[in-house]
């Protein structure tokens, strides 16, 4: 009998500790509630038990190096209160329920903009995951935009894929002739709704090609793309750091599908001019203002 004991037992902790090592295969997944207006927008919950945002904040950051001395891999995610209304009521979930809120931070996780946690500070990831989500929302804003251009009248052709076909190939282009040095690219673009902005940070080797992440290569072409098909005056600027260099900007101005170089004084206005008042800003010291360079990138071969 007591040997039975002991082999069951055996049996449990054996149980146990497999669980708590599927336990840290399995990710987690935080929703963050960056700002006070959002903190107090779920306080009119019930359950949400809440009462201070700064204590929420460093509960939530105690929670992840809980988790990260756990051996486990945890992402944060946007909680945005409005989206997740929305999304109780097209689900017919209770929103005043944690189960609620644990499948909404799944689904955002799952689709939205998310940051990894690798020990960083509350107040270093904030920034980041905000500017995370803006750069998500821009780049589903263009792709909407770009889709909905249609088909070419004359040609039949896509008009949103031909031009995220050319602004790839612009792009790269730029990469390709860009050179050695870490490269840090804005292209701007307006709508008629609102000005999209798209960056890229990218490093290339003195023999090896550009290297950068496809997500963000894809965002700033679909941006790009937008300039493209409606034919907006877009704008590129690339700002290139090198060893024992100072930092050189060059610029472009976008025009029927092409890159035209700025001249050194454009480039110049452009970068110490105040983009939301228009005051002239002071130049950085250390900063070479450069014309921008031919890119090589042939015409396009049809105006859609």
């Amino acid at each position: 009998m007591a040997h039975i004991k002991q082999t069951e037992r055996s049996r449990r902790r054996a149980g146990t500790s497999m669980r708590r090592a599927l336990r840290r295969e399995a990710p987690s997944t935080v929703g963050l509630l960056v700002d006070a207006e959002d903190f107090a927008a779920m306080r009119h919950y019930r359950t949400f038990t809440f009462e201070d945002h700064a204590v929420y904040l460093q509960q939530v950051e105690g929670l992840l190096r809980t988790l990260a001395a756990q051996g486990m891999h945890t992402t944060i995610a946007l909680f945005d209160p409005e989206d997740y209304a929305e999304f109780c009521a097209e689900s017919g979930l209770d929103p005043d329920e944690h189960t609620s809120r644990s499948r909404f931070t799944a689904e955002i996780a799952a689709a939205g903009a998310t940051v990894a946690y690798t020990g960083q500070p509350i107040d270093t990831l904030i920034p980041l995951l905000v500017s995370r989500a803006v750069r998500r929302a821009t780049w589903e804003y263009a792709t909407l935009l770009l889709a909905g251009l249609g088909d070419c009248a004359d040609c039949g052709q896509d008009i949103g894929r031909a031009a995220f076909d050319r602004a790839s190939h612009l792009l790269m282009r730029l990469l390709d002739t860009a050179g050695p040095g870490t490269h840090h690219l804005v292209c701007s673009t307006p709508t008629e709704n609102e000005q999209l902005l798209a960056v890229l940070h990218t490093a290339r080797d003195m023999d090896g090609p550009a290297r950068l992440a496809s997500s963000e290569g894809a965002e700033f072409a679909t941006v790009l793309a937008v300039g493209v098909a409606l034919e907006t005056q877009g704008g590129v600027v690339l700002r290139t750091t090198a060893p024992d260099a100072p930092d050189r900007v060059h610029g472009w101005r976008l025009h029927r599908g092409a890159l035209l170089p700025l001249t050194a004084g454009e480039v110049f206005s452009a970068y110490c001019t105040d983009a939301d008042t228009g005051e002239p800003v002071s130049p950085e010291s250390g900063v070479e203002y450069c014309a921008g360079f031919d890119i090589g990138a042939d015409e396009p071969e049809a105006h859609h």
